[in-house]
């Protein structure tokens, strides 16, 4: 089964996701669990944590089906030790956030070499962070983003995911999400049957779908290969509708978050039930 929504605001409070996500008709959503362009954040109150969990329950959604994403702002290949570590400690942030509301995942972009370090180096760090991060927390598993690539963003290879996984020491709390805007950018094709299987064939090959946690499902206003991230609405770009059939009906999609950022949210009822069309069509 196919559990389909968006992003969703959290204006008001977290508490508010749920409610936010069922009324365009979701069965899935994502959220910031905190303010994704500042360092800081007041800590999520009792209340809020509580209310969260009685809305998420009363709206039907399960904590696996909730994909939060961190700050925009933490960099964990940053070259800068300092800056690292101020990195590393809002993900261990977000990490323990996730755990108060009940939740299991939290995605996040791997980072940044700045043109500073080599893409190796890069990696490294990014898999120390990883391990000293989920070494201080318990249950919420690490879901790496891959990324167009845009400047010097780490994550457009579906190698350098692997050399991440590589290194991860509990390797039952590592994931990835899939964005299809950024995958197309990167340079893997999506849009007709035969290109689709052979890139979810490399993904498998490198990465495996047994670490595939969720997707993100954004047509592309960038072209293939152009390692430029910009989303667009579902059959509106140069990706087109044919990606989201097939996505809609392959197995390997079933039971994880399936989440919407797509550029108009006065669209995202109308998507939603797009997809779920296509999962017959």
């Amino acid at each position: 089964m196919k559990y389909i929504g968006a992003h969703v605001s959290t204006s008001g409070g977290v508490a508010n996701a749920p409610l936010r996500a069922k009324e365009i008709g979701a069965k899935a959503f994502a959220l910031f669990t905190k303010n994704q362009r500042q360092w800081r954040a007041k800590d999520l109150s009792e209340k809020e944590i509580t209310t969260f969990k009685k809305n998420l329950d009363d709206c039907g959604f399960k904590p696996e089906h909730v994909l939060p994403h961190d700050s925009y702002l933490i960099n964990l290949a940053h070259p800068e030790t300092d800056k690292r570590q101020k990195s590393l400690a809002a993900f261990i942030d977000e990490l323990e956030r996730c755990e108060q509301l009940g939740l299991t995942k939290l995605n996040f972009h791997p980072g940044s070499t700045l043109r500073q370090i080599s893409d190796e180096e890069g990696l490294n760090l990014i898999a120390q962070a990883i391990n000293t991060a989920l070494a201080k927390t318990s249950t919420v598993t690490a879901v790496i983003e891959n990324t167009a690539g845009q400047g010097s963003n780490l994550g457009h290879r579906f190698e350098h995911l692997k050399a991440i996984i590589d290194q991860i020491e509990d390797k039952s709390r590592i994931g990835i999400c899939l964005d299809t805007c950024h995958t197309f950018a990167a340079g893997y094709d999506l849009r007709t049957p035969e290109t689709y299987a052979q890139t979810m064939q490399e993904f498998d090959n490198i990465v495996g779908f047994s670490y595939l946690k969720g997707m993100h499902l954004n047509d592309a206003k960038s072209t293939l290969g152009s390692r430029v991230d910009r989303h667009h609405s579902i059959g509106q770009g140069n990706l087109g509708l044919e990606p989201f059939r097939l996505l809609m009906q392959d197995p390997h999609l079933d039971n994880i978050p399936l989440i919407l950022e797509t550029i108009d949210d006065n669209l995202w009822a109308e998507e939603i039930t797009l997809l779920y069309n296509l999962t017959a069509a």
